[in-house]
């Protein structure tokens, strides 16, 4: 292995010549990363706004099936980063990717890795400003750190939930889940089928909605493991209860069909996570107002009541009961 980065860059191989070629054209435009030549990046934060940071790490065959292409395996890591800042009211600003590899991905696969986050940094506007690279005898490991900023004092936490707070969610729900279902392949093959799995593999992040809800929200989070998990996240947090209407829940036309075929289906989407939409607690209007500012759809399902814990009632009232309340990391 050469011994200095220029001999890297003059063979054509090893770390410094990735960073070169590969990594540093996505870091153009941000001064702080300093060309992705130093050890470090200089972050300076915007006048009267905080920094919101965030890391998540994907891991082969646990948080991807495997066979994705790498464009659609980068824009996912970097979303479901984007989603936590959303969840807070960020804005984007910039990311840090450690990404370890096994000796089987060569050069097309990185390239078209990096194609991906191109694509991402455009949509979201924010730029790699650093990070690592190292080789592993396991799975593939992308670990990204992303950053953004709210004005200060303003971050949408997880703890301001109150009693009589509408329950809002974004989008719909439980296509994560399904989309997983599909891409194992264990959904019949269909154009529905194929729609669900490309939203498990390209989570949409409520950037829009997430800034409009500062002032408004009283409290928020993503959806990353179940609805129910993560309202639950809230009430603990915040010290309350949840009251949840399921008929309320709202699910995409293709989810819908997957569960008038397989009615036990609907709990699964409820608990299993991969959505990345926003969970939001706040008054009615003021939410109805962010949602419309921001051009992002949300649907009123439940209230925040006195007590703790989160009860789901089916059409006729009664508190349905679930083997188990959302992904969980073992």
């Amino acid at each position: 292995m050469p011994d200095r980065p220029d001999q890297e860059l003059q063979s054509g191989t090893g770390e410094f010549h990735r960073i070169a070629t590969y990594f540093a054209p996505l870091a153009s435009g941000n001064d702080g990363a300093l060309g992705l030549k130093d050890d470090a990046a200089l972050i300076r934060s915007p006048q009267g706004r905080d920094l919101v940071v965030t890391a998540d790490t994907l891991v082969e065959t646990v948080h991807f099936v495997g066979d994705e292409t790498p464009a659609d395996i980068a824009r996912k890591a970097l979303r479901t980063n984007l989603s936590d800042l959303a969840a807070m009211g960020a804005e984007p600003m910039g990311y840090f990717l450690s990404l370890s590899l096994p000796k089987r991905i060569g050069e097309d696969w990185i390239a078209g890795f990096c194609e991906g986050l191109a694509a991402d940094q455009a949509e979201f506007d924010l730029t790699l400003m650093g990070g690592d690279s190292t080789s592993t005898p396991g799975p593939i490991s992308i670990a990204i750190t992303a950053m953004g900023s709210v004005e200060t004092g303003k971050a949408l936490k997880r703890s301001g939930a109150q009693v009589g707070d509408g329950i809002f969610v974004s989008g719909t729900i439980g296509d994560g889940f399904l989309g997983l279902l599909a891409a194992q392949g264990r959904l019949p093959p269909s154009m529905e089928a194929e729609n669900l799995r490309q939203r498990y593999l390209l989570p949409q992040p409520r950037i829009a909605l997430g800034r409009a809800l500062v002032g408004a929200a009283h409290a928020a989070m993503d959806v990353s493991d179940g609805l129910i998990a993560d309202m639950a996240h809230i009430c603990a947090a915040s010290g309350v209860g949840a009251d949840i209407a399921a008929p309320s829940i709202p699910v995409s036309d293709e989810a819908g069909e997957q569960v008038a075929d397989n009615p036990d289906l609907f709990a699964d989407m409820l608990t299993g996570g991969d959505d990345y939409e926003l969970l939001i607690t706040g008054p009615e209007q003021a939410i109805r107002d962010a949602a419309a500012r921001s051009g992002t759809p949300v649907t009123l399902i439940g209230s925040i009541v006195a007590g703790s814990g989160v009860t789901v009632r089916d059409s006729d009232g009664v508190a349905l009961t679930f083997l188990q309340t959302g992904f969980r990391h073992s």
